[in-house]
This record gives C-alpha cells, structure tokens and sequence, in this order.
C-alpha cells in the first residue's frame, strides 16, 4: 500500500508538471488518467502492479 500511494503520488507531481510546462494539454491529461483509472480495473492491472513491485525490488537492491 505504502508504494503504490508514493507511484501515484509521484506520477501526479510528473502529470502537473507535464501540464504546467506546456508539454500536456488539459485534454489529453484528462484522457490520461481516465485510461488509468480504467486500466485499474481490468484484468492486466496485476501483472502491472507486480511488474512495478519487481522494478522497484531490483533499483531498492541497487548499493551505489
């Protein structure tokens, strides 16, 4: 729970950069996160969330 409210923390930081900046209109934005909320909902989003989860566990592993 405490890493998927950071990824959607972040992606919305990225997404209102994105608006701000002038590289993501409102619409598309909008279109956006409805595809998100949408594809949350089908049957890919486990493979998706534990796609991220294999991400993060490989860069969290990482020793600089």
């Amino acid at each position: 729970m405490q890493l998927s409210l950071s990824v959607v923390v972040l992606l919305a930081v990225v997404l209102v950069i994105l608006i701000r900046s002038g590289h993501l209109k409102w619409p598309a934005a909008v279109v956006a996160v409805l595809f998100g909320f949408f594809l949350a909902s089908t049957t890919v989003a486990p493979e998706i969330r534990q796609g991220l989860e294999g991400v993060t566990s490989s860069v969290s592993k990482i020793n600089p």
